[in-house]
């Protein structure tokens, strides 16, 4: 599957907002949105006007960034919320984040998206006893995640727990930091998704 390879502080830039790309240091005073509050570029700082359908591509691409997921992919997923009863830009979310990489990201046993696609692709986890290591992996509710055994005393987690027990735990999610376990108890409401994506927008974009 083809990844973005590049910088990704510029994708915050180009968002003009923060997609929480790099872990801590999005919080730190070293995030570049911080410092250059513009999109990358010669002409970042010109006057930008967007229409229509330049606001709903761009609330895609900030979606898309944000969970790091392909065009193609992405369009899977936007094709089965839709198919799906119920309000299609929330089931889309939903769909995200029951994602293994974004579930891990929310236990806080990785400090960013990128990060917890990595530990899963190096099977250093597993889901109801069993060994996953794709990060597109689908979880539901009543689903396990732990950090293998074998893989419990790595530094990498000590470290990760200790960055990320201070941002707390979203509420359908149950974590055992000690264990480096989880339990999904629930699909997520879309209130509980913090993610600042304006989702009708994705829909009108598809739907055209």
């Amino acid at each position: 599957m083809g990844r973005h390879t590049g910088a990704v502080c510029r994708l915050c830039r180009r968002e003009k907002d923060k997609l929480y790309l790099k872990g801590d240091r999005c919080y730190s005073v070293k995030c570049a949105l911080e410092r250059h509050a513009y999109p990358p570029g010669e002409h970042g700082q010109g006057r930008q006007k967007f229409t229509e359908y330049g606001q709903q591509l761009r609330e895609k691409q900030k979606a898309r960034r944000i969970y790091g997921v392909m065009e193609r992919q992405f369009r899977r997923y936007f094709k089965e919320a839709d198919r799906r009863r119920g309000v299609t830009g929330e089931i889309l979310l939903q769909l995200l984040e029951s994602r293994l990489d974004s579930v891990v990201y929310r236990m806080g046993l990785g400090r960013s998206r990128a990060e917890a696609r990595q530990l899963i692709n190096h099977g250093h986890f597993q889901v109801n006893g069993r060994k996953v290591d794709i990060a597109s992996f689908l979880t539901r509710v009543g689903d396990v995640v732990a950090v293998r055994e074998r893989c419990r005393n790595k530094p990498v987690f000590k470290l990760i727990v200790a960055a990320r027990e201070q941002q707390g735990v979203v509420g359908w999610l149950e974590v055992d930091h000690e264990k480096l376990e989880g339990r999904v108890l629930r699909v997520p409401q879309r209130e509980e998704i913090d993610v600042s994506v304006t989702e009708h927008l994705i829909v009108e974009l598809y739907s055209r």
